[in-house]
């Protein structure tokens, strides 16, 4: 008998103009945690969506509990005992947790209704088991990312799932709500269910991992038991060579022209940001850490008109100006790179170009009012070179880019409208270490040449390295501001907690 749940031999897969599998092979053991890692656009996505029957492999063999399988979609693959949960969460908002957890598969009752007496009590055994004390009848949309995760899981669990596909579940999680996965996770080991677990974030995969395996280029590079790796290994396998920085050198100049200034800027809602006020010089990458509840991207999307102030100035270069609405953001030569880029940031079903060129279409109208198509072209294909964006063709469908490459998309978008405030908000959450390298090289580059970068971030080497000056932000208010060249993780911290008597609940890095 097979010491592996699952076992995907040599497995190939060709789009156009592109070999997105090339003999892949990843097994996995019953009751282990196996980490998925390589650069986006590695492979792993395409890899699980081929076990998953989203993909109709054009070569090799899957072995699922000791039978040869070829699911033709993704219900298939659920009946059999393989579930997944997507990076980006897909509720049904307005339906309840019940209706939710037994989509598709209602428990029946008399004259063939569905018997939500059943599935309220059935879905409450099973949010136990997640750990998850919540009324049944609660609507999603009133629950924060991680209870939704919970009850993601708990779905997986009512189909009796032997194999759970994880992709970068801790993306959007705070520190004490990663614990609480965790322990999760160890409870479905105990069951004997076998995790396929895909993140970046290196310090889980070495924590929680009991194999690695890596894919480069859409190869298979190895596989490793968790405890024989290091980070350094892990990224060496990942993109081919040492990586011996993960931050580029700063060659970005900080004029004494201030380009932005906020004054005592606070929001109607008593809850949100208050006071706030700060300076931000040209050719200057500020970077705004605090903990969750901090309100740092309340405050950016106040700026860019997203939210309204209750009191308070922006002045742009020293006049003030009244910004009500992104156009009017974008007029000032503000630009916003949201944080969830799938659920604000990109325009899925269409291409790169038209992803890339919306922001700026007045620019491109000729004559008698049509848009210039070739002036178009011209100009996203220049950004997406100077992006390095990987892609077979600019009319390709930006959602099947890699995460990486749809936040390079983003980026070209708003360089084509030639902005001098770039607020980049996460702007490297759930891509891989080798294109987080090359996004903080987009943003020196930006910045030597006098673009000013607002940066928000929750990773705490991210805020330390990419920075010029750190503003922290601590419960709606500003806290403190540390240049880079004294910031500490212990001088961050200080300030983040600053206006706290004591926090409870755990804390996102900052």
């Amino acid at each position: 008998m097979s010491d592996y749940i699952l076992e995907m031999k040599n497995i190939t897969k060709t789009f156009p103009g592109v070999k997105a599998l090339d003999n892949v092979t990843f097994r996995l053991r019953p009751g282990t945690v196996h980490a998925l890692m390589g650069e986006n656009g590695a492979g792993k996505s395409t890899l699980m969506k081929c076990l998953f029957g989203i993909y109709h492999r054009d070569a090799g063999s899957i072995v699922f509990n000791g039978q040869e399988v070829d699911f033709k979609d993704s219900k298939e693959s659920i009946d059999a005992g393989i579930s997944m949960i997507h990076q980006e969460l897909q509720p049904i908002r307005m339906m309840t947790i019940a209706e939710n957890v037994f989509l598709g598969n209602y428990p029946l009752g008399k004259f063939n209704l569905v018997n939500h007496g059943k599935m309220n009590e059935e879905t409450k055994s099973l949010l136990e088991e997640v750990g998850l004390y919540l009324d049944p009848t609660t609507l999603l949309n009133d629950l924060t990312v991680s209870q939704m995760q919970s009850v993601e899981i708990a779905k997986a669990i009512s189909h009796h799932a032997k194999v759970v596909i994880m992709d970068e579940p801790t993306s959007s999680l705070t520190t004490s709500e990663v614990e609480k996965l965790f322990e999760i996770i160890d409870k479905l080991k105990a069951k004997n269910i076998g995790i396929i677990y895909i993140s970046h974030k290196m310090d889980e995969i070495l924590r929680i991992s009991d194999d690695i395996t890596v894919m480069r280029d859409g190869q298979y590079v190895g596989t490793w038991p968790a405890k024989e790796m290091t980070t350094a290994k892990i990224i060496q396998a990942m993109v081919g060579r040492e990586l011996t920085s993960l931050f580029p050198e700063k060659t970005n100049q900080i004029s004494e022209e201030v380009v932005l200034e906020l004054q005592d800027v606070t929001s109607p809602n008593p809850l949100s940001f208050k006071h706030a006020s700060f300076t931000l010089r040209k050719g200057e990458v500020l970077g705004i850490g605090g903990l969750v509840g901090a309100q740092r991207t309340e405050l950016m999307e106040a700026l860019y008109g997203m939210r309204v102030l209750e009191q308070g100035k922006i002045l742009i270069k020293g006049q003030e100006v009244s910004i009500k609405r992104p156009a009017d953001a974008i007029k000032n030569r503000i630009a916003l790179v949201t944080e969830d880029r799938r659920y604000n940031g990109i325009f899925g079903v269409l291409s790169i170009t038209d992803n890339a060129s919306v922001a700026a279409l007045k620019e491109y109208v000729g004559r008698m009012g049509l848009l210039d198509e070739r002036k178009i072209n011209q100009v996203v294909e220049g950004n997406v070179d100077r992006l390095r964006v990987k892609t077979p063709n600019n009319k390709t469908k930006i959602e099947s880019l890699s995460g990486g490459n749809q936040q390079k998309v983003i980026l070209a978008r708003w360089l084509a409208n030639n902005p001098d405030i770039l607020i980049l908000d996460e702007p490297t959450r759930g891509i891989d270490v080798g294109a987080k390298y090359e996004i903080y090289q987009i943003i020196n580059d930006l910045a030597a040449e006098g673009k000013s970068i607002i940066m928000i971030t929750s990773e705490m080497s991210e805020l330390l390295g990419v920075s010029d000056r750190i503003m922290v932000m601590c419960e709606g208010r500003v806290a403190g501001f540390l240049n880079r060249d004294v910031a500490t993780q212990e001088s961050v911290m200080t300030l983040a907690t600053k206006f706290m008597g004591a926090h409870e609940g755990g804390m996102e890095s900052v």
